[in-house]
């Protein structure tokens, strides 16, 4: 039985449900900077807060099923098939 295949927990999916839409909520900022945890103007940490917002939402949207880093050839390395074929030497 693959992973997709298994039955997941209800409160495991509504927990990671809810983390997808507020890093979802988190990354879109609709209150223009109004809830910021690190402030975007301090040189070299001031964006760690939104990239770790977007570990939670790709994390979240892989738990559904969704392996967006395929897209970027990523993902889980070994699920790739074996070429078929045969060595040929001069």
């Amino acid at each position: 039985m693959s992973e997709s295949d298994e039955k997941k927990p209800l409160g495991k999916s509504i927990v990671m449900a809810a983390a997808g839409i507020l890093s979802l909520i988190y990354l879109f900022n609709p209150s223009a900077g109004f809830i910021e945890f690190i402030p975007d103007n301090l040189p070299g940490l001031g964006n760690l807060d939104e990239a770790a917002a977007t570990a939670l939402l790709i994390s979240c949207l892989a738990y559904f099923g969704l392996d967006i880093t395929k897209i970027f050839g990523g993902g889980r390395k070994g699920t790739e098939k074996p070429v078929q074929g045969s060595v040929v030497e001069d």
